[in-house]
């Protein structure tokens, strides 16, 4: 039997099971509006929502079987699962611990807080206060090459591991967890600042051609849907390889061409949302009586038009900051981004890639490459998880 005619029967199985599921319960609550109004897709999400549930709680149980062939197959679930309960306590505990500690404004802050958001701002901070403290923290140096190399991460010395490295080493026998940790300085700190300054130049201009409008806009304006026309990464990536001819050998220079690339290319979205916020604040009576005071441009763009299109530029700042954050590390993955021996998650991902093919027998080998890769993606949602409760927010909206 191919694996379609079993989808096709699977499905068919599930719908079954959901007609059955809602009528059960429309016979076992006298018909109740619950039930009763239940379409059948519905009833349908329901059964599959309980199947993969079942599933998963049977796969996870198999993950922790003694068989080694066994447990190595579920692997990377059982660690999945792992982490995803360890995180979810772990913000539980956070956002209960801002509900009874802090000042008013704070305790009130966290008491409309989601778990997500609660989650997502525990990680921003675990990540600010790694990247700050990275020389602190790091047990060597992000350069340092010690005398083992490709040991497995783990720790345990029966596997290939080493206590004194406990995420292993790469092939040239550097500190991953080290890397790991120099890392968030590096991608994470790169990132912030090239967002810092895509928003100066993207609003600046955006509140400007707001304000003059006129051909002052519409050459901002024409000039930025050319930009916008083309793909930013593959942009970003000419770019790049003409800026490495142009640096050389100077490893800092490239950064610095980066930031510059990825700043202006950004720009261009944060100019719209500002152009856009900006037009809806101009044509107001403070801003009418702002101009008959006499203030100049910049009054107008930083003391009247700013303060007011901070909500939305806040939530903005958050996504382009994941965008740039990821447009780095993919640049880094490429090859053009931050250059050797700064350590930065992208380039981790590159060098450490061939160990995914041991994934299949020894899975403790392959979480090299995915260490990396982790941290990339545990940021990017913690942010969208920050975003996205500040614009549920902003928008008055209730639950």
């Amino acid at each position: 039997m191919s694996i379609w005619i079993q989808l096709i029967l699977f499905a068919v199985g599930l719908l079954a099971a959901g007609w059955v599921f809602r009528f059960a319960g429309q016979k076992a609550t006298s018909n109740a509006p619950f039930f009763r109004d239940m379409p059948t897709g519905v009833a349908f999400g329901y059964v599959l929502g309980a199947v993969c549930l079942i599933w998963a709680v049977w796969t996870y149980y198999v993950a922790r079987t003694v068989d080694p062939s066994i447990a190595n197959k579920y692997f990377f679930f059982r660690v999945a699962v792992d982490g995803f309960i360890l995180f979810g306590i772990a913000a539980w505990v956070f956002r209960l611990l801002g509900r009874t500690v802090g000042t008013a404004a704070s305790r009130k802050l966290f008491r409309s807080m989601p778990l997500t958001a609660s989650f997502g701002v525990m990680m921003i901070l675990i990540y600010a206060f790694v990247a700050i403290f990275a020389g602190a923290i790091a047990p060597y140096g992000q350069e340092e090459i010690l005398g083992s190399a490709n040991v497995v991460p783990g720790g345990n010395p029966a596997m290939g591991g080493n206590p004194d490295f406990p995420l292993g080493t790469d092939q040239i026998g550097r500190d991953i967890l080290s890397r790991l940790i120099y890392g968030a300085q590096n991608t994470v700190g790169i990132a912030f600042a090239t967002t810092c300054l895509a928003f100066f130049i993207g609003a600046s201009l955006g509140f400007l051609a707001a304000v003059l409008q006129g051909w002052l806009d519409q050459l901002l304006s024409r000039g930025v849907d050319v930009l916008m026309a083309i793909p930013s990464l593959i942009f970003a990536l000419l770019l790049m390889t003409i800026a490495s001819a142009w640096a050389g050998s100077e490893k800092g220079l490239l950064t610095f061409y980066m930031v510059i690339i990825i700043a202006v290319i950004d720009s261009t979205r944060v100019f719209r949302l500002a152009r856009a916020v900006g037009l809806n604040i101009v044509v107001m009576d403070y801003i009418e009586a702002a101009k008959l005071r006499g203030e100049g441009l910049g009054y107008l763009m930083f003391r009247e038009i700013l303060p007011n299109a901070v909500a939305p530029l806040l939530a903005e700042f958050g996504l382009r900051f994941c965008f740039v954050f990821l447009t780095i590390a993919s640049l880094s993955f490429l090859g053009v981004g931050i250059q050797p021996p700064l350590a930065d998650w992208g380039t981790m991902v590159r060098d450490l890639a061939q160990f995914i093919n041991f994934a299949a027998f020894a899975p403790q080998v392959a979480t090299a490459p995915l260490l990396a890769a982790g941290a990339i993606a545990l940021l990017t949602v913690a942010v969208n998880f920050v975003v996205d409760w500040m614009l549920h927010a902003s928008s008055g909206l209730k639950e």
